[in-house]
């Protein structure tokens, strides 16, 4: 007897991975799943889902415009912007991680590849090549900006619907890293004398 169930079970559990497997998705993206004891109901779901999707495709846009910036800057200014592009890409990083967790706990499902990201992000694509300095923070600032205003009506229409938790992460993490990052490339575009004081 004990004979047979090992053979039983050795038939059934091997070595060989099982490579190439294909399936339907579990859950379509737009929809939220599993009412989690979350207290919101599945409108605010879904629609707090769809809002922050897009601020993810946003924020995911804004990550990697920093790190284009950071790879791509030249000129006299290169070490210290090379450092801050790089200081404000991971944080971005951050952000990115902690939306599309909302997103998730919230039951719907977070984008995630390139493709879809270029399809949803309202900020504008950049050349591949390089660009002036100038041009580059500017660029970085547009984007800033769109983030911003959308986080501002994002908070607020989650405060109306309830959803603090919503709220909580606009407010804290997103829109106050943002106006941060602002107020630090910003300041590379005052035009002020470098060695000599305009008297």
């Amino acid at each position: 007897m004990p004979k047979k169930a090992l053979s039983f079970n050795h038939a059934r559990v091997s070595a060989q991975p099982r490579i190439h497997q294909k399936a339907p998705e579990i859950q379509p993206y737009g929809t939220v799943s599993h009412a989690l004891p979350l207290e919101l109901e599945e409108p605010v779901r879904l629609e707090m889902t769809e809002q922050l999707n897009q601020l993810l495709a946003d924020t995911m846009t804004l990550r990697d415009l920093y790190k284009k910036s950071h790879w791509q800057i030249a000129g006299p200014t290169f070490y210290h912007l090379h450092l801050l592009f790089d200081k404000h890409y991971g944080e971005q990083v951050e952000l990115v991680d902690t939306i599309a967790e909302r997103i998730q706990i919230l039951g719907g499902v977070s984008l995630a590849m390139a493709p879809d990201v270029a399809e949803t992000t309202r900020i504008e694509r950049p050349p591949r090549g390089r660009e002036e300095v100038p041009v580059q923070l500017s660029r970085l600032l547009d984007a800033h900006q769109i983030i911003i205003r959308h986080c501002r009506t994002l908070a607020r229409r989650a405060s109306q619907l309830g959803d603090d938790g919503t709220n909580d992460l606009i407010v804290s993490d997103i829109l106050r890293t943002n106006e941060m990052q602002v107020w630090f490339v910003s300041e590379h575009l005052v035009n002020m004398p470098l060695v000599e004081a305009e008297a």
